[in-house]
């Protein structure tokens, strides 16, 4: 049977109470609590309203005052680009990447380097034993670093550990594929498990101050494995990317709740372990002398760093009847379709009757759009089979109507050619104002680009 509600609002503070009492429990004030009159409820309400019954919670202002979160360099000047300056006290950070990309040895190192610096490090290993491990350190020299280190797998043992005194200021799961929770029934890497275990990892993060780093695998399209929801939970998504059969690596932020997303940290593998690269562009130039058809150099942006990268296209003819075929690598294949076309339709340039394969040298991807005008020009020069000059860069955005747009960062795209020796950039029109020590040839549309590098 249905029965009235009773409770008493009190008239300073608004707080909520069932029962009547001379003094209000949350702002002490005395003789404020009043019978307010609420509808009837039947039970089946008084228990699934959600709308009392909870604790008051405080709300502010967005003009609160709130100090920036301290950062705890790595060691890594280029980890620490990537993470935006360094962790965060009670982050949580995944990273991810195709197997023996390095994910272990860039976090190994890391924590090496912590806690030589003075700081606590735990290392928790699912995947391999304490001593291999041990033996990894000992390759990259790093064997008298105090990093206390652990195998195990259950997620209740290592918080329960982890607990007991002062925790850590950084702890490393590797991976989290591997870690069970006893709360779930199932596997190990199920996405129950990775879920259970991602949560229980993270709150104790936020409730103890600790910068946790979560390793996670990743699938065959390279999108990291398990529920899509880890990624929502964690502060910081990191990408590690690369070819095994290349030497160099390049860490990118997918996501950071602490900084920004368009920083990159780039790296070489050799036998001491990942070394930092502080000029990317020596890695995707090609030493030549002289010039060679169908190669232009792009001065790419990953943040606020440009990259110098090598365009190089091939345009083979084939017999009448024959179906070409186009293949990229390191670029979007619909962008090189619409280059293409722009190039037929508004230059009169064909390439029905041939064969395109594009490729950016040293399996550095491109996503920038200010790319266009550099494939453009070495499309063109391998159709034509007149070179580019060896000592000219070229960007800008090219649209369907064949004009040439102007791109963002136009100067220190130009002021990092002209530091690795270019002397010519061919550029938007609308960008041969800036200052620069290069010698510019601005272009409105691209068929004044196809007549300057015929010589018409």
């Amino acid at each position: 049977m249905a029965k009235p509600q009773k409770r008493y609002v009190c008239q300073s503070c608004g707080s909520v109470s069932h029962r009547w009492a001379g003094q209000c429990g949350d702002c002490s004030e005395w003789n404020t609590l009043v019978e307010e009159v609420s509808g009837v409820v039947t039970p089946f309400q008084a228990k699934h309203n959600l709308q009392g019954g909870g604790r008051f919670i405080m709300l502010s202002g967005l003009d609160a005052d709130v100090e920036l979160p301290e950062r705890m360099a790595s060691g890594i000047a280029e980890f620490d680009r990537a993470l935006g300056g360094g962790f965060v006290e009670g982050s949580a950070t995944l990273i991810g990447g195709d197997p023996g990309i390095g994910k272990s040895t860039l976090l190994l190192q890391a924590a090496a380097k912590m806690a030589l610096a003075g700081k606590s490090v735990a290392y928790v290993s699912g995947e391999e034993a304490a001593d291999q491990v041990r033996l990894r350190a000992r390759r990259l020299g790093l064997g008298t670093a105090p990093v206390q280190l652990a195998s195990a797998t259950s997620t209740r043992d290592i918080l329960t550990t982890l607990s007991q005194g002062t925790p850590p200021d950084l702890l490393v799961i590797d991976s989290i594929q591997t870690m069970h929770s006893d709360l779930i029934e199932g596997a190990p890497g199920t996405v129950s498990q990775v879920r259970a275990s991602s949560q229980e990892l993270i709150r104790f993060a936020k409730e103890r101050g600790t910068a946790v780093v979560l390793v996670g695998h990743v699938t065959k399209d390279g999108s990291i494995a398990g529920p899509r929801v880890l990624e929502h939970m964690v502060d910081t998504v990191l990408s590690f990317e690369g070819e095994r059969s290349h030497q160099y690596r390049i860490l990118r932020a997918v996501k950071n709740r602490f900084g920004g997303t368009d920083e990159i940290g780039v790296f070489a593998m050799v036998a001491e372990g990942l070394t930092e690269i502080s000029n990317p562009s020596a890695l995707f130039l090609t030493q030549r002398d002289e010039g060679v058809t169908g190669t232009t150099v792009f001065p790419a942006l990953e943040g606020t760093r440009p990259v110098l990268v090598e365009i190089q296209a091939l345009v083979v003819r084939l017999a009448s009847g024959a179906t070409p075929r186009r293949a990229v690598v390191g670029w979007d294949s619909g962008r090189l379709a619409m280059i293409l076309a722009v190039l037929e339709a508004r230059c009169g340039l064909s390439f029905s009757a041939c064969e395109v394969y594009l490729n950016i040298a040293g399996g550095y991807r491109v996503q920038d759009p200010a790319a266009d005008l550099a494939v453009a020009a070495a499309l063109v020069s391998a159709l034509s089979e007149r070179p580019v000059p060896v000592d000219a860069v070229a960007f800008g955005e090219i649209a369907l109507s064949g004009e040439v747009r102007p791109v963002a960062h136009g100067p220190l795209r130009m002021k990092e050619a002209a530091k690795l020796g270019f002397e010519r950039a061919l550029v938007p029109a609308a960008s041969t104002g800036e200052k620069t020590t290069l010698s510019l040839t601005g272009f409105r549309t691209l068929g004044q680009l196809v007549e300057h590098m015929l010589g018409r």
